[in-house]
């Protein structure tokens, strides 16, 4: 079983930061040794359904990917629903400013400024509203199945955090999840219910001290599950698990 896996930073960080991609304890890995297979990870930090559907349509390494994938993770849509106090596009762009100096200066007061802004405007607006991660995702699907009709999709609801880089305000993550979850209902795309799993791990802070990403326990609950899932897509499809 091959996975071919689009994901934000929920797919590389474990409980002290960024790993390889290779790393066996990052779910995706771990989904995929449970079906006795391999994932490729294709993610970037802060990535949303937009960004996935810029890899699917930009990078040639997706490309070569893709004859050889069984199952497409859309693991995507969580960093949408973040507050964004500043437009994407300018967050985005503090980056590209010059002198160093400026930048560094920049990034320190929005990254100072973002957990009093993110109570201040009650968590809106988001990182990406809900109907363009829908779009997103839905384009990826139907892309991914024009070419490739074999490849299986999956995907995720958005997470939960208990971060104080937001100061705890998430109050875009129900509407984002009802948009994903409809939307995921019409395309037959089967969802894994990511709170569910890891609600506690956060809430208890077992995770990442960002209180956003994951511990290892978190991983493994949310790669065991994944591989459940993935499964009982198989069996859907075949009436008998592939390997």
């Amino acid at each position: 079983m091959r996975l071919l896996v689009l994901g934000d930073s929920l797919t590389f960080h474990g409980p002290q930061g960024p790993l390889p991609a290779d790393h066996p304890q990052l779910w995706p890995n771990v989904a995929a040794a449970a079906l006795g297979g391999h994932a490729e990870l294709v993610a970037g930090f802060g990535w949303t359904a937009r960004d996935a559907w810029w890899a699917l349509t930009g990078d040639p390494r997706v490309w070569t990917l893709l004859p050889r994938t069984d199952v497409l993770v859309l693991a995507v849509g969580h960093m949408d629903t973040l507050p964004s106090p500043l437009p994407t596009f300018l967050r985005q762009g503090l980056r590209y400013l010059r002198p160093d100096g400026l930048r560094r200066h920049a990034r320190s007061t929005y990254r100072t400024l973002q957990p009093h802004l993110s109570r201040l405007l009650g968590g809106y607006p988001v990182a990406l509203p809900p109907h363009l991660t829908v779009r997103y995702l839905d384009s990826c699907v139907r892309s991914v199945h024009a070419l490739q009709p074999h490849i299986k999709a999956v995907g995720m609801t958005p997470s939960v955090h208990r971060s104080p880089a937001y100061a705890n305000v998430h109050s875009g993550r129900p509407a984002a999840e009802r948009a994903v979850r409809s939307w995921a209902e019409g395309a037959g795309v089967p969802l894994l219910d990511v709170p569910a799993l890891v609600s506690d791990h956060v809430a208890s802070r077992h995770g990442n001290p960002d209180g956003m990403h994951w511990g290892w326990e978190g991983h493994a609950l949310v790669g065991a599950a994944m591989a459940d899932l993935i499964r009982s897509v198989a069996v859907s499809h075949s009436g008998t698990a592939e390997p």
